[in-house]
């Protein structure tokens, strides 16, 4: 092959990936932003479930009365679980841990004798948004949905 035919050759597959790099683009960045939502899921319902435990474990010290085995929570107690879950203060605050979550998403049961429930659902907001564009094709899908979690402790 002579030198002259190799630069034509070279210069023909130089278009070629271009093209190809733009097919695969949509796909990487497709996948690029699927794996960040998935971070952000897994960090939000992290600290969900973190602060759970902690109003969980607030409410087991505090809740059982006396030696009887019974558990009780009257008003204070749970303001302060709500607070406690919701703000990381038991005395409530202004900004909570994540964004939208409120203490009347907060729910506290009593399950059993000498247990404790703490549960709740957040809801969650994806980054572009709560719905994607319907481009005139029906109803836009809706991309929010609930992160749901408990955590149940005996009171001590």
């Amino acid at each position: 092959m002579t030198s002259s035919f190799r630069k034509h050759r070279a210069r023909r597959e130089r278009g070629v990936a271009m093209v190809e790099f733009m097919i695969v683009l949509p796909l990487i960045l497709f996948l690029m932003f699927a794996i960040t939502e998935i971070g952000r899921v897994m960090i939000r319902y992290n600290a969900l479930t973190k602060s759970l435990q902690d109003g969980a474990r607030h409410a087991a010290a505090y809740a059982l009365l006396g030696t009887s085995g019974s558990v009780f929570v009257d008003g204070a107690l749970d303001s302060e679980i709500r607070n406690l879950v919701v703000f990381g203060d038991a005395q409530g605050g202004t900004d909570p841990l994540l964004e939208g979550f409120t203490t009347g998403q907060v729910e506290i049961t009593v399950p059993q004798p000498g247990w404790v429930r703490v549960e709740a659902n957040y809801p969650y907001v994806p980054a572009m948004g709560s719905s994607l564009p319907s481009f005139g094709f029906g109803s836009s899908p809706t991309l929010s949905f609930d992160l749901s979690a408990s955590v149940s402790m005996r009171a001590l």
